[in-house]
């Protein structure tokens, strides 16, 4: 019996600590906090101690393990590599844009989008990737401007119950999910309209592609479905598959239920259960798509001069958060840096990809002086419609995308230590500043 009682608290530990992973969020989790705040007699650390000592340090330590490539060491590098590649030819330049994941994170993007149509600056992409509110977010940005007004509609005024409805927690803790996604699916059913996913068809058919990325829940795998495919077959049935797979790549493991999606192999019937594409990456890149007839053409350089846009839903390090002593706080808490790290690591990926094959890479995250206090599953149309503006300002004020690697800028290195005796530099979150700018160099899921 106490063996029982023992799985079932560590099943629904994992569930919460599950629905972090949902939507692939790098945004705010756990516990919201009354700043300044001490559990007493537990010395812990108060929300300005926690930004405070992103700038303590171990002042000799730090400088023994510092890196061993210089940040304008790798940039020279990069610079050097990605003119190796450039074709004798120039080939036509592409652009890719790449979602994250993030939950109501999404609004940030989401306002960079419309912000970046209002500069008149934003190209129409070749490509598409997304992942979990990426994939949605991905679906209006590859249909163009035209969609920005819905675009907006969906990450700034939609609540928790246009999202989810949740179960009861004790019979949830026997059956799939914690809560329900209807409502998601319903959402879906009124956004992927036949006439939408037809748009996604004729698109597809000029040579443009829209991908989106989920995880074979059994099979632990990414798969990568082309949605414009799907939507060319123009049949109930595939109209049906396209909004399937929008909802599996939202789908929180444990959160909401798998996503059923029946396939043939050789003529034989099997059914794929299916959820959160971020549960294996948290971004993905794919090729411009070239006819059969011309890849062997292509010189080694190809992608020479194309960009590379990464929108990320979230920020590029956690806001430091007062952890309640409490095990769910603590699992969801450790769940959510363990996301964090995984974006940083996909972005890096990406980077070398860029590098290796001369394209330019660009990525936009959420600022570390924009607050972010939510969830990424708490919709509340205030903080998004904040975000969402946010995001906005950014792209009109002349979008200053980053083109570093993840630890490359000031205050982001590793904090080495040798002993509890530390200096406070003054660098608390927020003081962050991006170096020089520069013209880095930049495939292909990322693989686990």
């Amino acid at each position: 019996m106490l063996h029982t009682l023992m799985r079932s608290a560590l099943g629904l530990a994992l569930l919460l600590a599950a629905a972090v992973i949902g939507c692939a969020s790098p945004g705010a989790v756990g516990d919201r906090v009354t700043p300044l705040k001490r559990l007493a007699g537990r010395g812990d650390r108060t929300t300005e101690e926690l930004k405070s000592s992103v700038g303590w340090l171990d002042i000799e330590a730090q400088e023994s393990g510092r890196s061993t490539i210089r940040p304008e060491h790798l940039l020279e590098f990069a610079n050097k590599a990605r003119a190796a590649v450039k074709p004798p030819v120039p080939v036509p330049k592409k652009h890719i844009l790449i979602v994250t994941g993030g939950g109501s994170y999404g609004a940030y993007p989401a306002g960079v989008l419309v912000g970046w149509t209002a500069t008149g600056t934003r190209p129409e992409f070749d490509v598409v990737t997304g992942i979990s509110t990426g994939a949605l977010l991905g679906g209006f940005a590859f249909l163009g401007p035209s969609e920005d007004a819905e675009l907006q509609r969906c990450y700034t005024t939609l609540q928790n119950e246009n999202i989810y409805k949740q179960n009861r927690i004790l019979p949830s803790l026997l059956s799939e999910s914690l809560a329900d996604s209807a409502p998601l699916a319903k959402l879906i059913r009124e956004v992927a309209t036949d006439e939408r996913i037809a748009r996604f068809a004729v698109e597809h058919r000029k040579g443009r592609r829209f991908y989106v990325g989920t995880t074979d829940l059994d099979a632990r795998r990414a798969i990568v479905w082309d949605m414009g495919a799907i939507a060319t077959r123009d049949t109930p049935t595939d109209r049906e598959l396209f909004r399937k797979v929008l909802l599996a790549s939202a789908t929180i493991p444990g959160f909401f239920p798998p996503v059923r999606i029946p396939i043939t192999v050789d003529g034989k019937r099997h059914v794929e259960r299916h959820i959160d594409g971020g549960t294996t990456a948290s971004m993905f890149f794919a090729p411009p798509w070239v006819p059969a007839a011309e890849r062997e053409k292509l010189p080694a350089g190809w992608l020479h001069g194309s960009d590379v846009y990464i929108l990320v839903a979230g920020k590029m390090y956690p806001d430091p958060t007062p952890v309640k002593s409490r095990t769910f706080a603590i699992a969801s808490n450790a769940i959510s840096t363990i996301v964090y790290d995984q974006t940083r690591s996909d972005l890096h990926k990406l980077f070398l990809l860029t590098t290796m094959t001369g394209m330019n890479y660009h990525v936009s995250v959420i600022p570390t002086d924009v607050q972010s206090p939510l969830m990424s599953t708490d919709f509340d149309p205030k903080e998004m419609s904040r975000l969402f503006c946010a995001g906005v300002e950014w792209s009109q004020a002349g979008p200053k995308w980053r083109i570093t690697p993840p630890g490359s800028e000031p205050g982001e290195g590793v904090k080495y230590r040798a002993g509890t005796i530390l200096t406070d530099t003054n660098r608390g979150v927020g003081d962050q500043i991006l170096g020089p700018p520069f013209r880095p160099m930049p495939f292909v899921v990322p693989e686990k």
